[in-house]
């Protein structure tokens, strides 16, 4: 056992002291709240459980986001991932859009994946910029490297936002280019994509706070297929 600990303390990803993500609440399409906070590291089993059916489903690239999004939490449990994060939206303490990414440095942030669990509402827009808002605004970092791996997460994020691609530079998620938003892209497109307000109602926060509620793998289905079973 002492020698499984030594080895395990040398396996380990080391990680640097990060700001916390202060909750805010936004306003949805549907006149429904959601709260986005930010996930800790003892949540992940119940978040995985919210990944796993997006697995399954042949569409939009669902099935290799939630994938790959599912290893990324599994890694940052297991202590496998360097300086990690999660944000999750909530409405009435179900987990509706996840999404997580690292500090690579001080400066340079690692946006990893996006996935709406309630799709027409702009979840999954919603929680990208909550995302960015974190690294810039937070974290205090100089820019975020981005990626996609679907047309829709290329309009979203490439162009609408603006963003610069990078030549020669490979973002750690492989595929295609690297694009990267800068401190002056956030702070331009902020007024227009950023939503939310702070502080949010007590009610709300301690109803987020006391359990995240998944739904049953059928509904989710339904909400991101738009169509009862797979």
């Amino acid at each position: 056992m002492a020698v499984d600990m030594e080895l395990e303390a040398v396996l380990r990803a080391p990680e640097i002291p990060q700001a916390k993500y202060p909750p805010k609440v936004i306003t949805l399409a549907n006149s429904k709240k959601m709260v986005v906070r930010e996930a800790e590291r003892r949540d992940v089993p119940i978040l995985l459980k919210a990944v796993k059916p997006t697995m399954e489903i042949d569409r939009d690239f669902y099935d290799i986001v939630g994938a790959r999004l599912y290893a990324e939490l599994l890694g940052w449990y297991k202590h496998r991932v360097r300086n990690e994060y999660c944000l999750i939206g909530q409405i009435d303490g179900y987990v509706v859009g996840i999404v997580n990414g690292r500090m690579v440095n001080k400066d340079i942030g690692m946006s990893y994946h996006t996935l709406a669990l309630d799709r027409g509402l702009r979840v999954g827009s919603h929680l990208f910029a909550s995302k960015m808002e974190h690294h810039i605004e937070y974290l205090g970092q100089k820019e975020v490297w981005i990626t996609a791996e679907s047309p829709i997460g290329f309009r979203r994020w490439m162009i609408e936002y603006g963003l610069l691609e990078q030549e020669g530079i490979q973002h750690e998620l492989g595929g295609a280019n690297s694009y990267k938003l800068t401190r002056e892209i956030y702070f331009e497109t902020k007024p227009r994509l950023v939503a939310g307000t702070r502080p949010v109602p007590k009610r709300l926060l301690e109803q987020a706070e006391k359990e995240i509620l998944v739904a049953d793998e059928e509904t989710i289905t339904e909400k991101i297929c738009g169509v009862k079973g797979r």
